[in-house]
């Protein structure tokens, strides 16, 4: 299990919520979940047959931080008082699944027929049929309205949990999200974390080529929010960026814009948009795994 503990007599097994300066960095931890997150990727897209390498190669770093300590969880997936992540970006959920396998919150055995007949673990998550995956998400633009909801939900009940929901950046164009932008620094959630997955590219090729997206940190400021930009890739500039975002008793919602490489590891992957969606043949993945073995964030 990872992270560590509190001693909350109504979660006795949950983790900690990061706080900065609480404790180091864990940075070995990030860079050894990066590394599951993208090997695993690898592994399970081939028993899928097809799958989306890049756009979890990208959020390889956010997410591994997010389940080294910066989300408060606990041993029971169900605890109200938990934070929620929303993969408004569901298509990165194969690199979600490894880290929810070692959390204990699915047998690892799973992982072994991923999006197999009667397997819970699909393409997009299923929120119904997987411990510790809070929303069902597939089409685009949806995850942050949802965040607005849970964010308010949480402080009408009075919960700790802060919701944070990762996003895409063309994921952007769609007017949902700002229109959820807007309801959130209207009613002040400041239990709302926004995570940009700045990684450069959509399905149809570079965001500004198909529909600028920029300036995001303005945009996001205009409606409100706090906005911070980092190096999505950099283990210590992301522990530091995520566990310094302020405690949920602000009244002002944080956008972390992280700019990152969609397809990041594997050199001819990177800012290709061959590679959204696509199938390494057995030698090819073979090769990529040998190359990511040299990668290090």
């Amino acid at each position: 299990m990872p992270g560590n503990r509190t001693t909350d007599p109504a979660a006795p097994a949950a983790l900690a919520a990061g706080a900065a300066g609480a404790a180091p960095a864990p940075l070995e931890q990030i860079r050894r979940r990066a590394a599951i997150v993208r090997n695993e990727t690898l592994r399970l897209i081939e028993v899928a047959k097809s799958g989306h390498y890049t756009s979890v190669f990208s959020a390889a770093e956010l997410l591994a931080a997010l389940y080294s300590g910066v989300l408060r969880l606990a041993d029971d997936p169900e605890w109200p008082d938990r934070d929620r992540l929303v993969l408004s970006k569901g298509h990165v959920a194969v690199g979600v699944y490894p880290l929810l396998a070692e959390h204990g919150y699915i047998p690892a055995e799973l992982l072994d027929q991923y999006t197999r007949l009667g397997n819970p673990l699909g393409d997009h998550p299923d929120m119904r049929r997987v411990p510790g995956i809070d929303f069902s998400s597939g089409s685009l633009g949806h995850g942050l309205s949802i965040g607005v909801g849970m964010a308010q939900a949480a402080r009408m009940r009075g919960y700790g949990s802060r919701i944070w929901v990762l996003l895409g950046d063309q994921e952007l164009n769609e007017g949902q999200i700002w229109e959820a932008a807007q309801a959130a620094g209207h009613f002040g959630l400041g239990n709302l974390v926004a995570i940009v997955d700045r990684n450069q590219m959509g399905l149809d090729g570079l965001t500004e080529d198909v529909m600028t997206v920029e300036p995001i940190g303005d945009r996001f400021r205009a409606f409100g929010w706090r906005v911070v930009e980092l190096d999505g890739h950099d283990p210590a500039a992301v522990w530091e960026t995520l566990t310094a975002v302020p405690a949920t008793d602000t009244t002002t919602p944080t956008c972390l814009v992280a700019h990152t490489v969609k397809g990041k590891g594997i050199g001819y992957m990177e800012l290709s948009r061959t590679w959204h969606l696509g199938y390494l043949a057995p030698p090819d993945a073979t090769d990529a795994a040998r190359e990511l073995e040299g990668f290090h964030a």
